[in-house]
């Protein structure tokens, strides 16, 4: 059965919009929501309906994650009060100040000297100190980074095979919305070293519509992956936006990096040109003059250049 396009629409036609903070959460609801004509906001909005994780501390009122997944699994929009989660108990007083308390000098030694006499190793405590920081921390330096070049490899692909279906269909962008006035409500910058590091491959949406072929596989070099791992953190800082939204700022301007701040900061290139669609894409695939004529009208002809590399690249 076909899923509905108007899935997450009211009564009288309107969409509904939902709210869920920045995260892996967002990542997998983003698209069933919008698949369905409904909308994301930015930040929490009078009406739109606040969706939290079961078991997450939550005000009164927010609705269960599972409620999307519901609607969509039965292809029909469900009404909303089953799927309320009750209300987050008051926080008691914390018995004991936050924070880590750090270690001492006298504690670490303590540390290095019971793993002497385990017998982990045939070394004394000073030679196992020694060894880690001459080599095992650098090998972790290079563990880290292969990781986060197949992890950024995986996450772009991920978000290039969902990119701009749901957009499309519900005829708004919901990264465009407000960008040159954020005032953070709602994100978490300090998200971004790990959700660039942790758990991103499963984020890949797996009822995408773009064929494998239609995917650009990444031959980046580490180094590469780690400015790419930079600028994106920048980013996210910078315009107080989620990982999913730089990602996808990037994948409509082909790559490019002034564009793509140009568009987080005001919601548009400052060569006025438009950015990139599935739509956009799927014609630029066609072998036909016709149709590539008009994409070098609407983009000009250098900007569909960068386009075919980006794709191929």
């Amino acid at each position: 059965v076909a899923r509905s396009r108007s899935l997450f629409l009211w009564d009288d036609g309107r969409p509904m919009r939902f709210y869920v903070r920045p995260g892996l959460s967002k990542l997998r609801l983003a698209p069933l929501v919008l698949a369905g004509g409904g909308q994301l906001c930015r930040v929490q909005e009078p009406g739109a309906v606040l969706l939290a994780e079961p078991g997450e501390a939550a005000p009164g009122g927010a609705v269960s994650t599972q409620y999307v997944t519901e609607c969509v699994e039965r292809n029909e929009r469900l009404p909303l009060e089953p799927f309320v989660l009750p209300a987050a108990p008051p926080r008691a007083a914390a018995a004991a100040p936050r924070g880590r308390l750090a270690f001492t000098k006298a504690e670490d030694a303590a540390l290095l000297r019971a793993l002497e006499r385990s017998g982990l190793t045939r070394h004394s405590w000073q030679a196992m100190r020694d060894r880690f920081r001459r080599h095992l921390r650098p090998l972790l330096g290079e563990l880290t980074q292969a990781k986060e070049a197949s992890q950024v490899t995986g996450l772009f692909a991920a978000n290039n095979r969902e990119f701009d279906s749901a957009e499309s269909e519900s005829g708004t962008s919901d990264i465009s919305e407000g960008l040159s006035t954020q005032d953070g409500a709602g994100n978490s910058p300090g998200e971004t070293a790990s959700d660039l590091k942790t758990g991103l491959e499963d984020s890949a949406f797996p009822d995408t519509q773009l064929q494998r072929e239609e995917t650009p596989t990444s031959t980046c070099s580490s180094s590469v992956v780690g400015e790419v791992v930079k600028t994106m953190q920048h980013f996210m800082e910078k315009f107080s936006v989620d990982l999913f939204t730089v990602t996808q700022a990037f994948l409509k301007n082909s790559g490019e990096v002034e564009a793509t701040s140009d568009f987080l900061q005001m919601g548009q290139r400052l060569d006025g040109y438009p950015v990139w669609s599935r739509e956009d894409d799927l014609e630029l695939q066609k072998d036909d003059e016709r149709v590539r004529n008009k994409l070098i009208a609407k983009f000009g002809a250098e900007n569909v250049a960068k386009r075919i590399a980006f794709r191929k690249s």
